[in-house]
């Protein structure tokens, strides 16, 4: 992920050493006094927004202190606050949440009733966040010396927005911070020298976008010191993309012209200033590209690449092996931790193992708390996290510098943004100490089973999307025995695939369409997420319905006991990830059907588009 830049002038490799050095021992002092940073975070919080609607309803009444705010505020969920933040969404500018005004929305990639959560956030957030980008190169610059003296070639996208009825925009929070003055109007540092011309990153059009990111990239190849983008599965995806169109790609690089499927005039004119007819550069990469294989083609085409900067952690490790693949094994750096709700740490060891990253905590970000989870036993190994807590359970919450070491934690904010004790859904597991500030593991989002790109789907959800499916089973008397659910990443894009096991009644065979209809049926059912990565992002592919032989799910229940399994707790799982549980599934699928064409998706939420 792309860091912040510092108000700069085009610095000496002295003062670029000194502001390396002020940035470290920031995070030396915060760390240092974790707890009282903590302190003064939420006292400056509640005493700004003593009068908000939200603290008074609750009682704060103007308290600013830690014992008063755990006994009279809360734990919540978003489903809490929903209707405040409705209220807000439809132009009430009253201050419900936050003293400051809100400037825009940040849609979570998590949803709520299938819609997108809409995150409140104000002006100053963005140099917050800031903040935290700005920590991650003088970080990385202590390992891997030099990335001052070339660039970085980063595949950084926007994604649609939407406005609310009050004329507040609705938009991710990457997009959020590239439309704005903090990354557009950024001044000369030579940690945010990219490849891609800011016009490339703007476009609107993911194929121009990707396109045009590409063609800089390799014509600026020897240039290029690292690589990346968000996700992991962003970055296979560029690669993918290379795969597909380098004929093309090679066409403009030796006439130095931009293909006519461009189209964006500000991207076509910010390409032709990097572009120069070079055939000689179009022959290499011809010859590279033409190869029958593609491991380590990083390293063939960007030779002076030091290491790939995505995030792997969480559901992005099912990426690794091909990232490995393609990249020669280069260090995968996943240099921080950030939602939408807030940004909250760094990874002070970025040349770490993927499996062995963790993330320190900034105290100035939020105030953070956290929840003790307990795992069940039993095959799922799923996380048990109470949906709402009662009385016993809240009091449990910790603090930062009180968390014990191996223990983990549903975390738990605090924002300026106007989000009190808000569980954030990520469960982490406390893996050391900087100073008095912990490092994490993250270990998952909790609930949820299936994940390809930035989409989430939880278990309730796919058993919704799975009985509306099934009715289409109804005329041929044919019923679902058992399921469960697979994220297939071989594939580029990934794609959903469910196992069912039928249970068939009539002698009508049932045609291939009907299945496809049960495809189609659980896609439009699943949330607008997941929609959005089938539609406009094309991170998604189609979703897939493998039949298995009768007794497959038997076969699953027997694997599992030998392997330990308690007969009498065994459950299907909903989604399995084992790679010889893959297997058996696959050898006893009979037949395979996907979704015929995408489910229907719109930007914003459905009763905005109703006008």
């Amino acid at each position: 992920m792309p860091e912040a830049p510092k108000n700069t002038q085009k610095p000496t490799d002295y003062s670029l050493e000194l502001k390396n050095k002020k940035t470290l021992q920031f995070i030396e002092d915060v760390t240092s006094n974790a707890d009282g940073v903590q302190k003064k975070v939420l006292e400056e919080i509640l005493s700004r927004n003593a009068h908000v609607e939200y603290l008074q309803r609750h009682g704060l009444n103007g308290h600013t202190d830690r014992e008063t705010f755990k006994k009279v505020m809360p734990v919540i969920t978003y489903e809490d606050i929903q209707l405040h933040i409705d209220r807000i969404a439809n132009g009430d500018t009253s201050p419900i949440l936050c003293s400051k005004p809100i400037s825009e929305f940040l849609t979570s990639s998590g949803t709520s009733g299938g819609e997108r959560k809409l995150m409140p956030t104000i002006e100053e957030e963005l140099g917050r966040r800031s903040l935290l980008y700005s920590l991650l190169m003088p970080v990385m610059s202590q390992f891997v010396p030099g990335l001052d003296k070339g660039k970085g070639m980063y595949f950084l996208f926007i994604k649609s927005e939407a406005k609310t009825p009050s004329g507040l925009v609705a938009r991710p929070v990457l997009t959020s911070y590239y439309k704005s003055s903090h990354f557009k109007d950024r001044p000369y540092d030579p940690y945010t020298n990219y490849t891609s011309p800011n016009e490339t990153i703007l476009c609107p059009d993911s194929y121009q976008s990707m396109y045009s990111q590409m063609l800089c990239g390799l014509c600026q190849h020897k240039e290029v010191l690292r690589v990346g983008a968000v996700f992991a599965s962003g970055f296979i995806r560029a690669i993918r993309f290379l795969e597909k169109h380098w004929p093309l790609l090679c066409k403009d690089i030796r006439a130095g012209t931009v293909d006519a499927q461009i189209t964006d005039q500000p991207v076509r004119e910010a390409v032709m200033k990097i572009l120069k007819p070079d055939p000689k550069l179009a022959d290499f990469i011809e010859a590279e590209c033409s190869k029958d294989s593609w491991q380590g083609i990083i390293t063939r085409l960007w030779p002076n690449t030091k290491y790939v900067d995505v995030i792997v952690t969480g559901t992005m490790s099912q990426y690794i092996p091909t990232l490995d693949y393609y990249s020669n094994g280069l260090p995968l750096v996943c240099t921080m931790y950030a939602s939408s709700e807030c940004y909250f740490g760094v990874n002070l060891k970025p040349l770490c193992k993927p499996s062995e990253v963790s993330y320190t905590l900034i105290p100035t970000m939020a105030y953070f708390e956290f929840l003790p989870v307990h795992r069940n036993n039993g095959v799922t190994n799923s996380i048990s996290v109470p949906k709402s807590l009662n009385e016993k359970e809240q009091q449990q919450l910790v603090d930062l510098v009180d968390v014990k070491l191996g223990q983990e934690y549903e975390l738990v904010v605090t924002t300026y943004a106007g989000l009190y004790r808000y569980r954030v859904g990520d469960v982490l597991r406390v893996a050391g100490f900087k100073n008095k500030a912990p490092q994490f593991n993250f270990i998952c989002r909790k609930n949820v089973v299936l994940s390809i790109d930035s989409d989430k789907t939880d278990e309730v959800e796919l058993q919704h999307a799975v009985k509306n499916a099934v009715n289409h089973l109804l005329p041929f008397d044919a019923t679902l025995a058992e399921y469960t659910s697979y994220a297939d990443t071989t594939t580029i894009p990934g794609h959903y695939v469910l196992y069912w096991e039928l249970s068939l009644n009539g002698t009508t065979p049932i045609p291939p369409s009907v299945f496809e209809d049960c495809c189609l049926t659980i896609e439009e059912s699943l949330n607008s997420v997941y929609r959005q990565g089938r539609v406009c992002d094309k991170s998604i592919g189609p979703l897939e319905i493998k039949i298995v032989e009768p007794g497959t799910f038997d076969k699953l229940m027997d694997y599992a006991i030998s392997l330990g399994a308690s007969i009498n707790q065994y459950k299907t799982p909903r989604c399995v990830k084992f790679a010889p549980i893959v297997e058996l599934l696959n050898s006893r699928a009979v037949s395979s059907y996907f979704s015929p064409k995408c489910p229907k998706w719109l930007p914003g939420r459905k009763q905005w588009n109703m006008n």
